[in-house]
């Protein structure tokens, strides 16, 4: 019997995802493409364009597809209602995907996709309870509870980015209306800012000298000159893990989860974001809570919301989803 793949993409505010995958949740072929600024008709169109690449590079039958993107998604409808960092508003994505693709196409949000992920063959394999935060241009997330996803009544839970972490804070990003999220703090688009803005106090750091050379200061960049030893890039990346541990502390107050997995572009920086984040969560959090979970980074990194989505298809080949 021939080995069955699908294709898994993971769809973010920056950039798409998208790979052939396993039922061992093995990556066999993987693209990346750009999607800043796009209107929708172009996003789709980078998404069919992905898929078709993936498909025919793939050297065995692609049985469906699976999307993870940073949207509310409608359960009992499969449209995609609102994202925060794409346009994508009351759209049927999963229809319009089937009929341009001609394969079953299942859709989760790309928080729940990751956390399917890092449950089945991560860092969160074997716990019952788990929390997964995705961290790129947003802060995506993904809760395991009772050992299964949870996506709450009509399928919009866990936005665990948008856990207000300051009252009276800046506003939220994208199509979030609130203030004060955690996103707006700890997220890849909050590093590059704080980048910024230590950069231009501290005219002598690694940071300034990199934008003074027209060097973009984004994630990545911030992340290596922080590897390097650049105590503005360290900084930087400390602050954000600071606020990450506060939202992390309420999460773990009111869940009690055996793991808190932390992935997405920023965990690249590894122990520079873990560290505050757990002294943060140390000084917050009731003791029982606190002295029960980990704080660790996803195992699938940056691919865990493709290779969930993928699991997602096959789930929805075989009956499964939950």
């Amino acid at each position: 019997m021939p080995a069955r793949r699908a294709i898994g993409v993971d769809l973010g505010g920056s950039k798409l995802l998208a790979g052939a995958v396993d039922q061992a949740l093995r990556v066999h072929h993987r693209i990346q493409r750009p999607v800043t600024g796009l209107d929708p008709a172009a996003l789709l169109d980078v998404a069919v364009a992905a898929v078709t690449e993936v498909r025919e590079a793939a050297d065995v039958e692609i049985d469906a597809v699976g999307f993870g993107i940073p949207s509310l998604i409608d359960r009992r409808t499969g449209i995609a209602r609102v994202a925060i960092n794409l346009p994508l508003v009351n759209v049927a994505f999963a229809d319009i995907m089937t009929e341009r693709l001609g394969l079953p196409v299942f859709v989760d949000n790309d928080g729940n996709a990751a956390a399917i992920a890092e449950h089945r063959a991560g860092a969160a394999q074997g716990a019952s309870e788990a929390i997964v935060m995705t961290i790129g241009t947003g802060i995506g997330g993904g809760m395991i509870l009772g050992g299964a996803p949870c996506r709450g009544a009509l399928g919009f839970a866990g936005e665990l980015g948008h856990i207000v972490i300051d009252r009276d804070g800046p506003p939220c990003q994208g199509n979030c209306p609130n203030h004060g999220c955690v996103e707006t703090f700890a997220s890849g688009t909050a590093l590059a800012r704080e980048a910024r803005r230590l950069a231009a106090e501290r005219p002598k750091s690694g940071l300034a000298r990199a934008q003074a050379q027209g060097r973009e200061l984004a994630g990545p960049l911030v992340t290596e000159l922080a590897h390097d030893g650049d105590d503005a890039a360290r900084e930087a990346i400390e602050l954000c893990g600071t606020a990450l541990g506060v939202a992390i502390g309420s999460l773990l107050n009111i869940f009690n989860p055996e793991v808190v997995v932390i992935g997405g572009g920023v965990i690249a920086a590894g122990e520079l974001l873990l560290a505050p984040a757990r002294a943060e969560v140390a000084r917050r959090v009731l003791a029982p809570s606190r002295d029960a979970a980990r704080i660790v980074a996803a195992r699938f990194g940056v691919e865990a919301g493709m290779v969930g989505a993928a699991a997602l298809a096959f789930d929805g080949l075989a009956g499964r989803l939950t």
